[in-house]
């Protein structure tokens, strides 16, 4: 489906064509100068008194093609020839008896035939930019439905990663089969709530650490733990939608991991989100608490943890790497590559650790 395209001056005379062209004065010049040859020519078959039935055509089209100013031109022009050349007395600009009238009544209806033309091609022009627009309103429509579709299979995919992972665990420990699925809820609950968040349209313009400082706040909703305060000071990144999804998800998982076991025992506690520059044109997202910390000797890449499994999964798809160090409470930093990959996000949480080159850091 395509909506039909304006003819452009290649194509037929439109309305304007020549409108803002210093052709349009010269053209209306060689328009009134046939229209006075023509009336010069076939005088004895016009009526008396009519000195003008020539000039209002080419007035017309000159106004049609050209413009108001062509048209405007064209008409004094007209006027003074007219006068001039065919009006009692002859090559003369006397004003007898008889000569205001009709002079005034050209003026009048050439005056009226410009306006008509000017008001219809401001019509035509407010037309051809609603078309414009429409049919860039076409071309967004199909790119934001192909996209919906692409983040519709990635999400299933990871919903599906998500739960195949509940599933080894309730396997491995068939008691925590409650928990599992109310992990997994909370999870799933959580990526909807960043895809509302993404693609609403109110949100739009919204810069990155505005989006991170309410999608945090949300989770500080959904914990119950008020007494964390969670503070994002992050500068407006340009960051694309398909990284932007992804790093979304790891900074609320390893945001809500803190919230579950960063905190044991204190009655306040404090969540930083930062930014750092990386390795050439990089930026590291940089996650603080002023928790209790790691285990000692703890290594990410080691860790048999659900969230962090996912934060791996999540990491790699956008071409990024993780680490996470002690430094008066668990601190995590989140590297991404200066230029998205090119592949696609399909939500591998499962065979990643056994992969070539993983994009996880050891650091104890």
């Amino acid at each position: 489906m395509s909506l039909p395209q304006d003819p452009g001056p290649g194509g037929r005379l439109t309305a304007g064509v020549l409108r803002g062209r210093p052709v349009g004065y010269a053209l209306a010049v060689a328009s009134v100068v046939l229209a006075l040859g023509i009336r010069m020519l076939l005088g004895a078959a016009f009526p008396a008194g009519f000195p003008f039935l020539t000039f209002f055509p080419a007035i017309i089209i000159i106004s049609y093609l050209a413009g108001v100013g062509p048209g405007i031109f064209a008409t004094l022009l007209s006027l003074l020839l007219a006068w001039f050349v065919l009006i009692e007395p002859v090559y003369s600009f006397r004003l007898l008896d008889g000569t205001v009238m009709p002079l005034l009544f050209f003026l009048a209806v050439a005056g009226i035939d410009i306006t008509l033309i000017a008001v219809m091609q401001d019509a035509l022009d407010r037309l051809s930019e609603e078309r414009r627009l429409t049919a860039r309103l076409y071309d967004q429509q199909l790119s934001l439905f192909a996209e919906l579709q692409h983040r519709v299979a990635n999400n299933m995919a990871f919903i599906s990663g998500l739960l195949r992972l509940q599933k080894r665990r309730i396997v491995a420990e068939p008691a925590s089969a409650a928990n599992a699925f109310d992990e997994a809820v909370q999870r799933i609950e959580t990526m909807s709530r960043v895809h509302r968040r993404l693609y609403d349209p109110a949100a739009a313009n919204r810069a990155l650490g505005g989006h991170l400082q309410a999608m945090c706040d949300e989770l500080i909703g959904l914990t119950g733990m008020a007494h964390i305060q969670v503070h994002v000071d992050v500068p407006d990144l340009q960051i694309a939608l398909p990284q932007l999804l992804p790093l979304s998800l790891v900074v609320a998982e390893t945001v809500t991991n803190s919230l579950k076991h960063g905190f044991a025992g204190q009655d306040d506690g404090r969540i930083t989100i930062t930014t750092e520059p990386g390795a050439g044109a990089a930026v590291a997202f940089v996650i603080r608490d002023n928790g209790i910390g790691l285990p000692a000797n703890f290594a990410l890449a080691n860790s048999n943890g659900l969230g962090m499994r996912i934060v791996d999964g999540l990491v790699r798809q956008i071409g990024g790497t993780i680490a996470t160090t002690n430094e008066g409470g668990t601190v995590t930093r989140i590297t991404l590559p200066a230029t998205a990959p090119d592949s696609d996000l399909d939500a591998d949480f499962e065979t990643g650790r056994d992969r070539p080159g993983a994009a996880v850091t050891r650091m104890a």
